[in-house]
């Protein structure tokens, strides 16, 4: 059904064509309950931390002072495990579906007040801190990588368990399993951001814990704007961009909720993109110091690099910029985080596509020997669905770019179309892959024109964030048990199986029409398919 239900011409020109008029008449194209959806997800995962300590929400000790996170007083309430999981499981849920309306009705038509969206989107962002992170207690190890260095450790040489086993500390001691008996797999700058929370938070983890959200959420707040500012001078990509970004409630979720810290290094890979047409240098320093944050940001860095193949010299300053907070951090300060970074390649993530595959191998070879050859399967599937999206994926204009200019010689451009296929492939094949690690993807995503990504991206984050409800290694009751393990190790594997069928299929058949469009059409033009130049044009 049609939302345009009226049509208007513009002021002062009775001759010039009419301007449909956004009327949203079904509630899955109204703007209205899409952002309701993204309202109500925020709301009850703050109403699920309020509650305190319970299956999802972390313990963080005594409170010693006003700073947030704030709940309700021990002993107040006693939070149902049923309860407090239906909370998230909703909140998810709604979130998605909420995210999903209101990308319908921006293709529809609907214009929103950008300012205003990216108030309601920060103002979501930062409420969100307000109350203890839930579901993952990685924040918990943060604070205790931090710890180790306050206290004189190296966390790249010596895990948590080894101190606290063997000494009381009153930091160390809050810390959940599984992790740690595990070094930090951190780059140094977000080392430095751990030690700086400990600083600040002193021996308290309640404290220390508030830090490292703000250290999450700002850089978040400023990636985001950074993407926004990126689509100057054309607000229904401005507004595209506020969505998928800052208003996005299942990156909220899986970022902010969980006090992840993914967002350091997208902030300085976004301030590197900003810079790639007019500064190479700096657009290296910018993408070398987002790999010190996080190395598997680097998959930007090859987009930023393949971007200048034509241009020997930009590339060979882009290089440089990367090399020298790379070199400094990496080699001269901490030679031991780049080995470390590296084992998180090693694991296998129970909500993956990779999990049933390993458990199959598992029944007629060894542990280590299955890693093996999921592992090969794994960067096969990488080449193969890089390779496919490459040729799907539409050209897009990146925000920007001089009129005449050919989009496919724009560093801008390539960098950005480039990155979002590498970010995908790399997050639907990898054998170890969670919900936030998916931010590499949806920045780019952000600024690009509407495609089959958006609903492949959104089916693949809302049940990976399902899976780790409750997501820690605490003792609960047999059926929720039950219920969490059967989303986590079938539900959400399954999706990812669907996730890379629908890729193939894409590429397969690149003109089967979507079946929930987000975005419009012109009637006789076919949608854009194999980078065809009728594809680059439906997509500008």
């Amino acid at each position: 059904m049609s939302t345009h239900s009226r049509q208007r011409r513009r002021p002062g020109n009775p001759a010039a064509p009419a301007r449909p008029v956004y009327r949203p008449t079904v509630w899955h194209r109204d703007h209205r309950f899409g952002l309701a959806g993204i309202i109500a997800a925020t709301a009850l995962t703050l109403l699920a931390g309020f509650l305190g300590p319970s299956a999802v929400t972390l313990t963080l000790g005594p409170r010693d002072s006003y700073l947030p996170s704030w709940y309700l007083p021990a002993g107040t309430v006693h939070p149902n495990e049923w309860f407090v999981s239906s909370l998230i499981w909703l909140a998810i849920l709604i979130g998605a579906l909420g995210l999903f309306v209101a990308l319908r009705a921006l293709a529809d038509g609907w214009k929103p007040r950008l300012r205003r969206l990216f108030a309601l989107g920060t103002t979501l962002s930062l409420l969100t801190i307000t109350v203890p992170p839930l579901t993952s207690a990685d924040v918990l190890m943060y604070a205790a990588y931090g710890r180790l260095q306050a206290i004189g450790r190296d966390p790249y040489s010596i895990t948590p368990a080894e101190v606290f086993r063997g000494q009381f500390d009153p930091v160390l001691r809050w810390t959940e399993r599984p992790w740690q008996d595990t070094p930090s797999v951190y780059g140094p700058i977000t080392s430095w951001s751990q030690l700086l929370a400990n600083k600040l938070g002193g021996e308290n983890m309640h404290d220390i814990v508030f830090w490292l959200q703000l250290f999450s959420v700002v850089p978040f707040i400023l990636a985001c704007a950074g993407i926004v500012m990126m689509a100057h001078g054309d607000p229904r990509r401005r507004a595209r961009a506020t969505l998928l970004t800052i208003a996005n409630p299942v990156l909220i979720w899986a970022v902010v909720a969980g006090a992840h810290n993914e967002a350091i290094s997208v902030m300085f890979a976004v301030a590197g993109l900003m810079f790639l047409r007019k500064n190479p240098f700096l657009a290296g320093l910018g993408i070398g110091l987002a790999g010190c944050g996080k190395l598997s940001i680097g998959i930007w860095g090859l987009a930023m690099l393949w971007a200048y193949r034509r241009e020997p010299r930009k590339a060979l300053l882009l290089c440089a910029g990367a090399a020298i907070p790379m070199g400094l951090a990496y080699v001269a300060w901490q030679p031991a985080a780049f080995f470390q970074v590296l084992r998180n390649g090693g694991y296998v993530s129970v909500g993956s596509w990779a999990n049933p595959v390993f458990r199959f191998f598992t029944l007629f070879l060894t542990g280590v020997h299955a890693k093996i050859v999921v592992g090969v399967i794994s960067y096969l599937g990488l080449f193969v669905i890089g390779w496919m999206l490459s040729r799907v994926v539409p050209w897009t204009a990146a925000p920007g770019l001089a009129k005449g200019q050919d989009l496919r010689r724009d560093p801008l451009t390539i960098a950005l179309r480039s990155s979002l296929v590498l970010s995908i492939a790399w997050l639907i094949t990898s054998m170890y892959t969670l919900s936030w690690y998916d931010l590499i993807a949806w920045m780019p995503l952000a600024l690009l024109a509407a495609s089959k990504l958006d609903q492949i991206m959104l089916m693949r984050i809302a049940p990976l964030s399902l899976a780790y409800v409750p997501g820690r290694a605490l003792e609960v009751g047999h059926a929720l048990d039950t219920t969490s393990i059967r989303i986590r190790d079938t539900l959400s594997p399954a999706v990812q199986f669907a996730v890379l069928l629908a890729v193939v299929l894409w590429w397969k058949r690149p003109d089967r029409p979507e079946l929930f469009p987000l975005r419009r059409v012109p009637e006789g033009r076919a949608q854009a398919g194999r980078s065809s130049p009728s594809a680059t044009a439906s997509a500008r």
